[in-house]
């Protein structure tokens, strides 16, 4: 694992990307991953799934080469997660771009800025990986989440008014995308301007 750390309000903040997970913070993992579907954030499922079927998602995403998972601590307890979505090999017209997904903090270790933080951490790696551009999407029902990317400079480009069906309800869905710096070459904004044009 790789991470880095941070302190709020006396308690440590830290956020990592996971290759493996102890038996420990998986069950962390779990018990985090359970108590934000039941409050209805951050996961495309509306039903907690219990340890065994989360277990394996979490082992599954370790071992997929374009996903990356990325790990949430409050004082060394596992208590959420995101994950970086890379485009596969022969995507190479979209090779720019990455999309941020699955990304929760568990409802009873918000209030601590760990959110912004694992958000913050997932554009760095992005960034450092060579993508010029981060996309994510979330339910409408999702008002915190949207306040939070809508504060780090994610801009809304569009609304899907059929994404998901939550409780019985259809609900609307928006996507964002934000521009990412790599910090070697030219500048993203630079490069988006002056791109040259597709020949045919």
């Amino acid at each position: 694992m790789s991470g880095n750390a941070a302190r709020s309000q006396g308690s440590r903040l830290s956020v990592e990307r996971a290759e493996s997970l102890s038996d420990h913070d998986m069950a962390d993992l779990c018990e985090a991953t359970d108590a934000a579907i039941i409050e209805g954030g951050g996961f495309g499922w509306v039903e907690p799934q219990g340890r065994t079927a989360l277990e394996r998602h979490f082992r599954g995403v370790m071992l997929v080469p374009e996903r990356e998972l990325f790990v949430a601590r409050l004082d060394g307890i596992v208590v959420g997660s995101a994950q970086l979505l890379r485009p596969p090999r022969n995507n190479e017209a979209q090779a720019m771009s990455a999309t941020l997904t699955h990304a929760y903090i568990a409802p009873y270790a918000r209030g601590h800025g760990l959110a912004a933080l694992m958000v913050q951490r997932v554009e760095e790696r992005a960034a450092s990986l060579g993508h010029r551009v981060l996309n994510l999407d979330v339910r409408e029902t999702q008002e915190t989440a949207l306040r939070l990317f809508e504060l780090l400079g994610y801009t809304r480009w569009g609304t899907h008014p059929a994404y998901a069906r939550v409780a019985g309800r259809t609900v609307a869905g928006h996507y964002y995308y934000k521009l990412l710096e790599p910090g070697r070459g030219r500048s993203t904004g630079d490069l988006m301007a002056r791109g040259p044009r597709p020949q045919g």
